[in-house]
């Protein structure tokens, strides 16, 4: 009972670590680089920005009011205590804002849209791991989507379009060029962060020497393998051809030269294919946690 207090207890404190980390690092990317520099990001956050450039309103008040319908949103789609999290974290986000102040770093356009979009994305993406949010896009997305049966990336592009849109009508095209750049590097950076750089891969392997090579995986590599029941399927007689394992096997992409060496060491002439994986859950996998 006590251990799993303690990990309750230790889960918690990364979480809040990871979520002011994430303000601390949005809040530098503002008013280091975007804000100094007139440049916008996509979604709540560039909303924010582009009232702010184009009233005398100041972002930290914006950035706490823009996102306000976003958290009502996700009170309704998700949990209670994701909406508390992220309210908390919103107004955080605002006081820092308010309240510290950041030197300007560059005023070189390219490198503020380019470093501005990082921090902010790094931002982004350390609070999603703390179990929040503090640009309700995605949020906005989802419900959009659930409504109108289309898909989230659709939707959050048709929100960035009307953002950069308005962007390139009320500032200049060219501001509103460097801010899709910054968008680009955020969501870039956010995506790093929460999937990490352990991207997972997919290996389908047809051998004749399966059972060899699913043994040293096993061995060298300590994850999961699962063996299909296969047949060759070339040749004019296909019907005729002897049946065979496939073996099937995730691993992350700093594990692929390995699980290559082992594939060409025992069997040259196996037949691999490789493919992206979104996600995995259970099994052997050492799987990276993102709270929710």
């Amino acid at each position: 009972m006590n251990d799993h207090k303690n990990t309750s207890v230790g889960r918690a404190v990364v979480e809040i670590l990871w979520v002011l980390a994430g303000v601390f690092s949005a809040a530098f990317g503002l008013k280091g680089f975007l804000l100094p520099n007139n440049f916008i990001d996509g979604g709540a956050t560039g909303i924010s920005l582009l009232i702010a450039e184009t009233t005398i309103l100041d972002i930290s008040y914006v950035i706490l009011v823009v996102n306000i319908p976003f958290i009502i949103i996700g009170y309704l789609q998700m949990s209670r205590k994701f909406v508390l999290k992220t309210t908390l974290a919103v107004v955080l986000l605002s006081v820092v804002l308010a309240l510290l102040e950041f030197p300007i770093i560059t005023e070189d356009t390219l490198l503020a849209a380019v470093f501005g979009g990082f921090f902010l994305g790094a931002g982004i993406g350390l609070s999603v791991r703390g179990g929040c949010v503090i640009d309700g896009t995605e949020i906005l997305a989802l419900y959009f989507s659930r409504l109108l049966n289309v898909s989230m990336g659709d939707i959050i592009i048709l929100i960035n379009l009307v953002i950069f849109g308005v962007a390139a009508w009320l500032l200049s095209v060219e501001l509103a060029l460097y801010s899709i750049l910054t968008y680009f590097v955020a969501s870039k950076t956010m995506d790093f962060i929460i999937q990490g750089i352990e991207e997972y891969l997919g290996l389908t392997i047809i051998s004749t020497q399966s059972d060899e090579i699913k043994q040293i995986i096993l061995e060298e590599m300590n994850t999961g393998v699962t063996v299909l029941n296969g047949r060759g399927g070339y040749g004019q007689n296909s019907e005729g051809q002897e049946k065979i394992d496939v073996l099937y096997t995730v691993v992350t992409r700093l594990e692929l030269l390995k699980i290559n060496r082992i594939v060409d060491d025992t069997d040259p002439a196996a037949f691999v294919v490789i493919h992206g994986v979104r996600d995995v859950k259970g099994g052997m996998l050492k799987k990276r946690k993102v709270p929710h």
